[in-house]
């Protein structure tokens, strides 16, 4: 049986270097989030969708479960069909959403850059630096600030599933291969009146888990889905999809004949006792 999870374009690294170019690098203040404020209670659902994702995120462990375990440390390894491979120990507080990756090898993100880089975000500024040294320039921070809450959003993104903002649409029901699903779609509010990412989660009607999804990047006019597949680990409690791959696919779920791009998370530790210093340059 096919298990699941997934996230990002063309070459998620490739997207985010895309991205990056569109994104300023302002200190952006994010509030610390006391664990009073993550919801215990079983919310209003507003409609089937909702209350779908939401016993999901019952199965994977949600969000208050992540604050309860305070932080994580894990091994990062991201490979494109060419070979070319980024190797990271991130490290990330729950807390505040405080990010910090260490670059052993960067085939693909800085790769004009030999040796150790490590970047972060301390909760107002981004921050990269080059073999102990701090680097200022603009283009490489926007790339460090594109990194950071995406590899963070992409290790919480089944719990994150439940943020406020979010709307929720059951679509049908589709079955792939043996398995049958509950296909949901997610979409997110504007702010700004510009196209928001669209979600399609393929919910496993036996396992509750969304083994695969599709997803779209209108950040740079992406409107047709990639297509992630995830594989599911226990770690202390939590389900985390430490196996991924996706590639370009279509609304149905069909993917091509592209090989797919890899993802791995390894060495996954949480509560390691992490201090807001240790994201700090």
């Amino acid at each position: 049986m096919r298990k699941i999870l997934a996230v990002s374009l063309i070459s998620i690294s490739t997207l985010v270097s895309c991205k990056d170019e569109k994104k300023d690098v302002t200190t952006e203040v994010k509030q610390d989030m006391p664990e009073q404020m993550i919801p215990e209670k079983t919310p209003e659902f507003k409609n089937k969708a909702h209350e779908l994702v939401y016993k999901m995120t019952q199965k994977v462990g949600d969000y208050g479960k992540l604050m309860n375990k305070k932080d994580v440390v894990y091994t990062y390894t991201y490979q494109t069909p060419d070979g070319k491979t980024d190797v990271t120990t991130e490290k990330y507080m729950f807390n505040g959403e405080l990010s910090y990756g260490m670059y052993t090898k960067h085939e693909r993100s800085l790769a004009d850059m030999k040796g150790i880089i490590e970047q972060g975000y301390d909760g107002s500024e981004y921050w990269l630096k080059h073999e102990g040294e701090v680097i200022t320039d603009t283009n490489a921070l926007k790339r460090v600030a594109f990194n950071r809450p995406t590899n963070f959003y992409w290790f919480t993104m089944m719990q994150k599933l439940m943020d406020p903002g979010l709307n929720y649409e059951y679509i049908k029901e589709q079955t792939v291969g043996d398995t049958q699903y509950d296909v949901v779609k997610v979409t997110f509010d504007s702010e700004d009146g510009k196209p928001k990412d669209i979600y399609q989660l393929y919910i496993n009607k036996d396992t509750k888990l969304v083994d695969q999804f599709l997803f779209t990047v209108m950040d740079f006019g992406k409107s047709d889905p990639l297509l992630m597949e995830l594989d599911y680990e226990n770690i202390d409690g939590v389900l985390l999809p430490t196996k991924r791959k996706y590639k370009a696919s279509n609304w149905d779920a069909e993917v091509t004949d592209k090989p797919w791009i890899l993802v791995n998370w390894t060495n996954i530790k949480f509560n390691n006792g992490l201090e807001r210093a240790d994201f700090s340059k």
